[in-house]
């Protein structure tokens, strides 16, 4: 699917993968990459930089679905915790960071 271009562009960078694996970051419910516990300077950036370009996509996204960019992120977001894998982290929708299982994450009631 094109509305997740930039995070799957993001997918290829050694760097983010890692974070990924190690549990640094996560996919958050808004539809953005999130940093769990604390932040490096390049770790933050890194993910500020993933979190533009998602931003770009969803805006362009949301203009073609007739969508406000929060609900057209909202929808990437049930979508990218739903792709996440065991092990990577995730937000649930009490706002806490969960470690994927082999089970489904537990995603906002509007998810399709």
């Amino acid at each position: 699917m094109s509305a997740f271009a930039a995070p799957a562009m993001a997918q290829r960078d050694p760097a983010y993968a890692a974070a990924r694996a190690s549990g640094t970051v996560g996919e958050q419910l808004d539809g953005y990459l999130g940093v769990v516990g604390q932040a490096t300077p390049g770790l933050q950036d890194m993910v500020n930089d993933i979190n533009i370009k998602r931003r770009t996509v969803y805006t362009r996204k949301a203009r073609e679905n007739s969508a406000t960019v929060e609900q057209y992120a909202t929808t990437a977001g049930c979508q990218a915790i739903a792709r996440t894998v065991p092990g990577e982290k995730y937000q649930a929708p009490d706002g806490s960071w969960k470690t994927r299982t082999d089970a489904q994450p537990e995603r906002l009631p509007i998810c399709p």
